[in-house]
């Protein structure tokens, strides 16, 4: 069915510059330099692929403004935006562990986190149905002292809280389905209760020693974080399996009013630093799942926000999946090399696979939302019927 899709997408976001990328050891002995692995490419090559093949037109563009600074210290510590401004000012410099930028790079990351806060409130005004944001830096490693692993600024927790202080929405579920560790979006919320936080991702990947499943929330927040940290390999049928095992039953705990995709590709087949073998027909099935359960659940409420992923010859055929499939569309666009991973090996679900799910369920039981002061608050009309995708 033909949805309200709103779409966001500003140049100035291309033009964010980690600079180049070497590798070298402690005697200065270094390769040649490449281009940043984070690059302006995918995400390009993913907005003209939408065009060429028509969906673009199909979508309602939406225009932001760059964040401000009463939406970042809602998150960031006033040191850090103070250091950040200064250093971006005045040429290149490191906002933390690994997170580079060229002079400038504060204020397109500002644009970067203004986009995703249109997008939630856009969804939450009824301006559109859900939404997209295309922009970069991504956010999802962002910590409230410091930027880490390509990423400048939260630019979900940024627009989660700023759409909390303006009364647009309270309950929110935030899934994080890139191949790192979301452990800034983590660290926004473990003390919340309002905001539960899944990340799917390759284990002790990126942040090392980072989203075990231990990782459960603190305080008030305690059971409402949750990480799935998946053993490399894992294509199509485990993804798929943490969607029904641990995804679904997680939203239909909770209730929220909002579900939150933070959108890497990097668990795609290709990529260069991510080992799993996803293809674009997985993310186009998880977002039909994540359709027809926010449709039940929340009025359709969903937003997605772009993270990483770094094949410049795949990402564009995983995004347009999604995006599509946001706005009820088909395109003419035949994703060949997604029909031949699909054939890989392995592709099904494996024993040592399943066994790591199993591990995460029993912490489903954690989610406890008081349903009593949910019904007060939302007056949603009776949920959509949910059918398996496959």
């Amino acid at each position: 069915m033909k949805q309200n899709t709103g779409f966001l997408y500003h140049e100035i976001c291309m033009w964010h510059d980690p600079g180049p990328r070497s590798i070298y050891n402690d005697v200065g002995i270094y390769f040649q330099p490449d281009k940043a692995l984070e690059n302006a490419e995918t995400k390009r090559r993913l907005r003209n692929l939408l065009e060429v093949s028509g969906v673009l037109e199909g979508l309602t563009e939406l225009k932001a403004e760059p964040a401000e600074y009463e939406d970042l210290i809602r998150f960031h510590t006033p040191d850090y935006i103070t250091d950040l401004t200064f250093a971006s000012s005045q040429g290149a410099g490191d906002a933390g562990d690994g997170a580079p930028f060229a002079q400038g790079g504060f204020d397109i990351a500002k644009q970067s986190a203004g986009m995703t806060m249109k997008a939630i409130e856009a969804v939450m005004t009824g301006q559109v149905t859900n939404a997209y944001a295309l922009g970069r830096p991504p956010g999802h490693h962002a910590r409230a002292h410091e930027g880490s692993g390509f990423c400048l600024l939260g630019n979900i927790p940024i627009a989660i809280m700023a759409a909390q202080a303006k009364k647009l929405v309270k309950r929110v579920v935030v899934i994080d389905w890139d191949v790192h560790h979301g452990n800034g979006t983590q660290d926004a919320f473990y003390e919340s209760d309002d905001v539960l936080t899944i990340s799917i991702h390759h284990d002790n990947n990126f942040p090392l020693n980072s989203g075990s499943l231990e990782e459960n929330g603190a305080g008030k927040g305690q059971g409402y974080n949750l990480n799935v940290p998946l053993p490399a390999g894992c294509g199509n049928g485990a993804y798929l399996e943490v969607m029904e095992q641990v995804i679904l039953p997680a939203l239909n705990k909770f209730q929220p009013e909002l579900i939150v995709v933070a959108c890497g590709f990097d668990a795609a087949a290709l990529d260069p630093l991510g080992p799993m073998i996803v293809n674009s027909d997985c993310y186009r099935i998880m977002t039909l799942q994540l359709m027809e359960a926010a449709e039940r659940l929340c009025q359709g409420r969903l937003v997605y926000s772009h993270e990483g992923g770094y094949s410049e010859s795949y990402v564009p055929f995983c995004g347009l999946a999604v995006i599509e499939t946001l706005n009820g569309q088909t395109s003419p666009v035949v994703d060949k090399l997604g029909e031949e991973i699909a054939l890989w090996g392995q592709q099904d679900i494996q024993p040592h696979q399943q066994d790591l799910i199993d591990k995460v369920i029993p912490y489903l039981d954690k989610i406890n939302p008081d349903f009593d002061a949910i019904n007060k608050t939302l007056s949603y009309s009776e949920p959509a019927s949910f059918s398996k995708q496959v």
